[in-house]
């Protein structure tokens, strides 16, 4: 960047960002590799085990697994969406991102993060059809239907990272090219613009504020009417059940908007670097760890399912 003769600096476009990552010498670096390295391959391990096993056992051809295969599926691609380079800068003393490549991440990362907040409320949606109409269920939930809403959170995750993309990368970045970051993320990008941000950061708390109280609104809607439901069966058993089945859905929920609340919806999120490569750490690779166990370790069909395709591969 060459100074103007008012002194100011000229903004010249960047063609290349370096991921500053985590401070700390070799070993801490190597260290930092191990530990990425064994959550995203028990994560594209769990996740992928859950969609085949989905997808071969035919007693799990049902709306609610049809929606748990989609979850492990944006699980898988958005934690591959991170992972990768993250252990590549690990290893790397130059840490170098371009530009196009940043932009690209960061798409894939906001379409892929707010398509599973959708989910997750769709998710909580077929719960309490299931549960309090029965008898409406295969109408309500039929396979048409169900396509559709998963298009929808697609869509409705691809909306909002268009948004956040253009708002944050017509920015101009002039002040360094140092992301303070594992990779590229909304908040150190700010970081970076030589230009006022004030609106990009109320696009940024105002829609990832009015996804999160919205999905969250339908979770805690569907859940309170699940609850009274469950609360007036007779059936004890039935009852352990249902608990169970939507205990492990609301797990899943709360660690992740729990995280994504903290990084991206309260005031204050963007001058907290450290702590939000931390919680980066949790909703990018631990989370997508986590849902393959959560479903799997708390759902009996599921486990009788693995069951019977290891019974059937140790047949062959």
């Amino acid at each position: 960047m060459s100074p103007h003769r008012n002194g100011n600096l000229s903004v010249k476009p960047l063609q290349e960002f370096v991921l500053e990552g985590f401070a700390g010498g070799p070993q801490t670096q190597a260290l930092l590799f191990a530990l990425f390295l064994a959550l995203y391959v028990v994560a594209v391990l769990g996740n992928l085990t859950m969609m085949v096993v989905i997808t071969l056992d035919v007693r799990l051809h049902s709306p609610m697994y049809f929606f748990l295969k989609n979850l492990s599926f944006v699980d898988l691609c958005y934690s591959s969406v991170i992972a990768p380079k993250a252990l590549a800068t690990f290893l790397s003393s130059s840490k170098l991102i371009t530009f196009a490549g940043c932009a690209t991440q960061f798409f894939f990362f906001s379409l892929l993060v707010t398509t599973e907040g959708f989910l997750l409320a769709v998710m909580a949606y077929d719960r309490f059809v299931a549960i309090c109409s029965p008898l409406r269920y295969p109408t309500t939930m039929r396979p048409s239907v169900c396509a559709c809403l998963v298009l929808g959170c697609y869509c409705g995750g691809c909306l909002n990272s268009i948004l956040q993309t253009s708002f944050t990368f017509s920015l101009p970045f002039c002040s360094s090219s140092h992301i303070d970051h594992f990779f590229c993320d909304v908040p150190p990008l700010l970081k970076l613009a030589c230009a006022d941000t004030t609106i990009n950061e109320l696009v940024m708390f105002g829609i990832c504020g009015l996804i999160i109280v919205g999905t969250t609104l339908v979770v805690l809607v569907s859940y309170g009417y699940i609850t009274v439901t469950i609360l007036r069966m007779c059936s004890g058993g039935g009852r352990h059940k249902l608990f169970s089945t939507c205990g492990s859905h609301m797990t899943a929920v709360s660690l992740f908007y729990g995280t994504v609340f903290v990084m991206y919806a309260q005031p204050g999120a963007v001058e907290s670097m450290e702590q939000g490569k931390v919680v980066s750490v949790f909703y990018t690779l631990v989370i997508p760890m986590l849902n393959p166990l959560i479903y799997s370790l708390r759902n009996k069909d599921v486990k009788d399912a693995l069951r019977r395709l290891g019974q059937k591969h140790t047949a062959t």
